[in-house]
């Protein structure tokens, strides 16, 4: 009996706050993630407030004011695991769309909200889920039903600009809406039916007001071509390449040569010279009249390129050459030793130009893309 009521002492109640606990921590996770919802909650549509965001790092007590529900999430540190679900959806929706992460916050912190008295109902959260999944249908559904085709190009093109400007009236260009919108459904319809945002290059120069800003209908690479070499070329034969182009100077590391003469040394620069030149030589019979290369080009093989009025830009980075690749229709290629297996790019003209005192290669009707280029200022 003793040991009966010793096990019924002892065992219930431990049983009963574990029980405890676990309310504890589904109270918690509600609370966190309807705070965090709360917290951005007033920036969202066109009357949302700023915050005022300050850094706690002693070294950096930077402020900034903004009314983005991605910059608010990503700045605040928290500790509970449903808030820290919330900041993730905000994440993914700002990658993967680019907009409404205050509502998807804001909408994800309501649903809690009322299944936080659902769950007090005492109906299970397996059951809550189901029905939410049911609501995601029915919802989808009368959107389809509701949903329209524009009759005409401009129809759709009027449609368009309303969703872009219902878009920017909660952000910084709210008072040039109507101008940023009309540049962003230009670019976006120049794609033709592509989704492939990477064919829309922006450049950020500084200068200048936000009116300033324009769409160019071409593609601008932040980049100019060699000494005495073509300004302008029309059915340009494009070759994108990552390779080396400085080799024409010494590079042995680590390691010593010993000659008994200059002339020995000049010996081993003329060799470096031919290997050089034999390897612009495979680059020239691809037959391009423009060479792109996301590392340097220096000045041997660069004076090669001028003789055969060959276009060379040097230096366009990785970002830029792979958009470059894909705009053009190309492939970036490391080896030249069978022109027959390479991509080449295609454009109807690629030429130097002057945007904002800052020189260009501009290209016009890139491959089979129509691409563009906002240029902001």
């Amino acid at each position: 009996m003793y040991r009966s009521s010793h096990l019924s002492t002892y065992s219930i109640p431990a049983f009963l706050l574990r029980l405890t606990q676990g309310e504890n921590a589904r109270l918690s996770s509600f609370v966190g993630a309807i705070a965090v919802a709360d917290l951005v909650k007033t920036t969202l549509g066109p009357k949302g407030l700023d915050k005022i965001l300050q850094k706690v790092d002693p070294n950096d007590q930077s402020i900034s004011v903004t009314n983005d529900g991605a910059t608010i999430l990503r700045s605040i540190h928290v500790d509970n695991a449903a808030a820290k679900v919330l900041v993730d959806i905000s994440k993914v929706q700002d990658e993967a769309v680019g907009d409404g992460t205050t509502t998807v916050a804001v909408l994800a912190g309501e649903l809690l909200r009322e299944a936080e008295q659902l769950v007090n109902q005492r109906i299970h959260p397996q059951t809550i889920c189901a029905g939410w999944r049911l609501a995601r249908q029915t919802a989808r559904e009368a959107l389809e039903a509701n949903s329209s085709k524009a009759s005409t190009e401009e129809a759709f093109r009027v449609e368009l600009l309303q969703i872009a400007e219902t878009t920017l009236s909660s952000k910084l260009v709210t008072y040039d809406k109507k101008h940023f919108a009309s540049l962003a459904v230009d670019a976006v319809l120049r794609l033709k039916g592509s989704n492939n945002l990477d064919h829309i290059q922006v450049i950020k120069k500084a200068g200048g007001s936000m009116r300033d800003t324009y769409l160019e209908s071409g593609f601008l690479l932040d980049k100019s071509p060699g000494v005495g070499q073509p300004k302008r070329i029309e059915n340009a034969k494009i070759l994108i390449a990552n390779t080396s182009m400085d080799t024409d100077k010494i590079k042995i590391y680590g390691s010593r040569v010993k000659v008994d003469s200059i002339n020995k040394v000049a010996d081993i620069e003329q060799a470096e010279k031919e290997k050089m030149r034999n390897k612009v030589n495979k680059i020239l019979k691809h037959e391009c009249n423009v060479f792109i290369n996301r590392q340097l080009i220096y000045n041997f093989p660069e004076s090669i390129f001028a003789e055969n009025g060959v276009m060379a830009i040097e230096h366009a980075d990785f970002d830029g050459v792979e958009r470059l690749a894909a705009v053009l229709g190309g492939e970036v290629t490391s080896t030249f030793d069978h022109p027959e297996h390479v991509i080449m790019g295609e454009c109807e003209v690629i030429e130097e130009v002057w945007c904002c005192c800052c020189r260009f290669s501009y290209s016009v009707n890139c491959g089979w893309a129509r691409a563009s280029s906002l240029f902001a200022a």
